[in-house]
């Protein structure tokens, strides 16, 4: 049921919530009373996401915008502060892979993972965080991978970016903390999405997660936006620099 703490009319933006994980989390602040804005390079994703939540009584707007771009990332920030006032959340969830053996790959495909799952987070951080220090106040919260903390074959450079985001994030809580902003990071394990189903066209890759995973199933984007709502909540005002695996305990991290 909603009702953390301090949700209700904080103004959030949301990356890559066009579907899968970023939507859910994004209906489920709009739920908590929140102001959501969605940012993503498919437009009319991020449209009808939005939509969703407005015609739920709640509010919402969309942002196109390529995360990889910091000037397009700093205009996008900067529209939703000025209709909404104060940025007072972030969830970093904007991501991209494709699953392909490192030694066969090419550093193409290295820069497109990268320019998405490093640099893409990195710019919209640096956008809305300039804006909580001056306020002296906020939330963030970055979508990371259990591939960033114990590896994943075909995934290697995904990987090292989403490890990135993990240290990216525990580093910049320490500088922050004593401007009142916290920073933490969601590390979701194999989950049922679009990006999910492009690397396992055939569903073996599934069935054998399936057989891994100790609860037997794979995540779903219904997973993780109620740890995303406590972690932007009051209620977590005192938790930073944390890393919390959700993965139906396929990675258990003491």
């Amino acid at each position: 049921m909603p009702g953390f703490k301090g949700l209700r009319g904080r103004t959030v933006v949301v990356t890559g919530a066009a579907s899968g994980i970023g939507r859910a989390i994004a209906a489920r602040l709009g739920e908590e009373g929140a102001v959501v804005a969605i940012l993503d390079v498919d437009g009319d994703g991020a449209e009808q996401s939005a939509k969703a939540i407005r015609d739920a009584g709640d509010d919402a707007r969309a942002y196109e915008v390529d995360i990889t771009d910091l000037e397009a990332v700093e205009r996008a920030v900067a529209a939703f502060a000025d209709e909404a006032g104060s940025i007072q959340g972030l969830v970093n969830n904007a991501g991209w892979d494709r699953a392909e053996d490192f030694l066969d790959s090419e550093p193409s495909l290295w820069r497109k993972v990268i320019e998405i799952n490093l640099f893409g987070p990195i710019n919209v951080s640096r956008a809305v965080l300039l804006r909580m220090r001056a306020q002296g106040a906020g939330r963030v919260v970055s979508i990371a991978s259990d591939a960033g903390r114990v590896g994943s074959s075909g995934e290697a450079v995904y990987a090292a970016c989403k490890g990135g985001i993990i240290s990216f994030s525990k580093s910049v809580a320490r500088e922050l903390a004593r401007h009142g902003i916290t920073l933490n990071v969601i590390s979701p394990g194999p989950t049922d999405t679009p990006l999910f189903a492009s690397f396992d066209e055939t569903g073996r890759l599934a069935k054998a997660l399936e057989r891994a995973i100790p609860m037997r199933r794979l995540g779903r984007p219904d997973d993780y936006p109620g740890i995303a709502a406590f972690l932007l909540s009051d209620d977590a005002g005192f938790i930073t620099g944390q890393t919390i695996s959700v993965s139906g305990g396929l990675t258990m991290h003491g």
